[in-house]
């Protein structure tokens, strides 16, 4: 499962770790973002997350 030669499963953890970052950063305000965001982007996290981890136990 790739796409243009990277691993689904490879972009999936680059966009949780992205997403982790932006919740931490935000959640300790040093980034200064609407309560709304920070919900929002909180449920993609879980949402990616799922999806990654769904698609590393089936790629096993």
């Amino acid at each position: 499962m790739t796409i243009g030669g990277v691993s689904i499963i490879l972009i999936g953890g680059l966009i949780n770790f992205g997403l982790l970052l932006f919740q931490l950063l935000s959640g300790l305000h040093y980034i200064r973002v609407p309560l709304g965001v920070h919900k929002k982007t909180g449920i993609a996290l879980v949402i990616f997350a799922f999806i990654h981890g769904l698609l590393g136990i089936l790629a096993h």
